[in-house]
């Protein structure tokens, strides 16, 4: 009976493992500093709901900025929503971006938009 030894051996090295952790790291940074302007999104998405409520403009800017007062939203002022009818339903629409400094001149840049 012969025995065989493995020759070669198989796994991650250590330098792969520190590459592979460092990668991680970087995302999840990125991820932790992107999740709160997602939430903030999903609130001004909440408040427009909201708003779209109203049968004239002052009345919806009204509603909105209540809305905006208590959620804390600061990227989106009631003065930026574009409001407009469609038949007898008033509709909102917002759109907005944030910037998210990565490291040096690199940012991160996020797109939203949303409508009623």
């Amino acid at each position: 009976m012969k025995l065989r030894f493995k020759s070669a051996q198989s796994g991650i090295s250590f330098i792969g493992l520190l590459f592979v952790v460092g990668v991680l790291a970087c995302v999840g940074v990125l991820g932790a500093q992107a999740f709160p302007t997602v939430l903030e999104y999903q609130a001004v998405l909440k408040a427009v709901k909201k708003a779209s409520a109203g049968n004239t403009v002052a009345e919806v800017k009204s509603i909105y900025y209540k809305a905006a007062q208590i959620d804390d939203i600061t990227s989106v002022k009631d003065k930026d929503l574009d409001i407009s009818k469609d038949g007898d339903k008033v509709v909102v629409k917002f759109a907005y971006t944030k910037e998210i400094h990565m490291f040096g001149p690199a940012y991160l840049l996020l797109k939203y938009a949303g409508s009623s």
